[in-house]
């Protein structure tokens, strides 16, 4: 089991919680004074009221909620956001309004949900060439060409 410290940097702060035995992520709640409002097509800066201390060969991925997804559109915008081990700051979500009507944020609505994963160490090597692959340089839909689809 891995040990990340959790700190509280703000009084009313709720701190993340599994919804399940199961559950991969932990839900992160809103930590606000008074309802923040996200318009339509527009960004947020949701603050969750929680710093970590991650060990290092760990990060932290935030992911967006599947129902604020689904019922309302809301997702986020650098999907996953990765926290690094170093950093020590209050985590804060960036959420995007998908939809065409606004959306209420509240004080400890579950905003987004957080997923720690090992991080490899990788040395980058540099070099002048690189082997071939029967996919090579194919990319965004390459496959697509492959596909019979009569």
């Amino acid at each position: 089991m891995v040990t990340v410290k959790i700190k509280k940097v703000s009084k009313t702060a709720r701190l993340p919680e599994k919804m399940t035995p199961h559950s991969s992520g932990y839900d992160i709640f809103a930590d606000l004074s008074k309802d923040l409002i996200i318009p339509s097509k527009d960004v947020a800066l949701i603050p969750s009221g929680f710093a970590l201390e991650i060990p290092s060969g760990y990060e932290a991925q935030i992911r967006p909620r599947s129902g604020l997804a689904i019922n309302h559109k809301i997702g986020i915008l650098n999907s996953p956001g990765t926290i690094d081990a170093d950093y020590r700051g209050e985590v804060k979500i960036i959420a995007f309004n998908f939809g065409d009507k606004m959306f209420v944020v509240k004080h400890h609505m579950r905003i987004a949900q957080i997923v720690f994963s090992k991080v490899e160490d990788i040395d980058l090597e540099e070099s002048n060439s690189l082997s071939k692959t029967e996919r090579d340089a194919g990319g965004f839909g390459h496959t697509d060409t492959k596909l019979d689809c009569k």
